[in-house]
């Protein structure tokens, strides 16, 4: 799983050496989520061109929560307001979401796909399982449990204590209208 140029670095928990293994893991993990953040955000404009890493993860967190209010989206991703804003101001541009009252609190607007951002979504959920699964072609059945199981692991870490690292958000942070990749 180690890219090139990286070594394999195995930690073995009880030995004198731990503490350095654990530190040269750490710093290989780090290195390859930024090559990950990095090929992720690129790829991301050869699936679609209109809809950055951003805008397809804000979307489909959309889809997956039945729409939202923008400050949930910035408190999901530890964000800025404003920077959430920015994203969902062009969003709305697109045509891939919308504004609507919600019904309990006529005072707050929750965000929610146009059909538009429901189709743009699916297409590009699509071909980044086609990318994923040709790039992963090769692993056992166990392996890709394993590694999403890590994944996961990892992720759940991040939210659970309510923060995220500067590298944690890197690869997720949206940029000033337009979205780009």
């Amino acid at each position: 799983m180690a890219s090139e140029g990286s070594g394999e670095c195995a930690v073995t928990p009880g030995t004198p050496a731990d503490g350095v293994k654990a530190d040269a893991a750490v710093e290989i993990i780090q290195r390859e989520m930024t090559v990950f953040a990095r090929r992720a955000r690129a790829s991301a404009g050869r699936m679609h061109p209109e809809l950055s890493l951003v805008s397809y993860t804000l979307l489909g967190h959309l889809e997956e929560v039945g729409g939202c209010r923008a400050t949930d989206l910035a408190e999901h991703y530890a964000l800025d307001k404003s920077t959430v804003s920015r994203q969902v101001a062009a969003l709305e541009r697109a045509g891939l979401i919308d504004r609507r009252m919600d019904p309990e609190d006529h005072r707050v607007q929750v965000l929610h796909l146009t059909a538009a951002g429901t189709e743009i979504l699916a297409q590009v959920t699509r071909s980044r399982r086609v990318a994923f699964r040709e790039r992963l072609t090769d692993w056992s059945v166990e392996d890709l449990a394993r590694f999403a199981s890590y994944v996961q692991r990892y992720n759940g870490t991040a939210t659970d204590n309510g923060t995220a690292t500067d590298s944690d958000t890197a690869a997720e942070k949206p940029e000033a209208s337009p979205p780009r990749d």
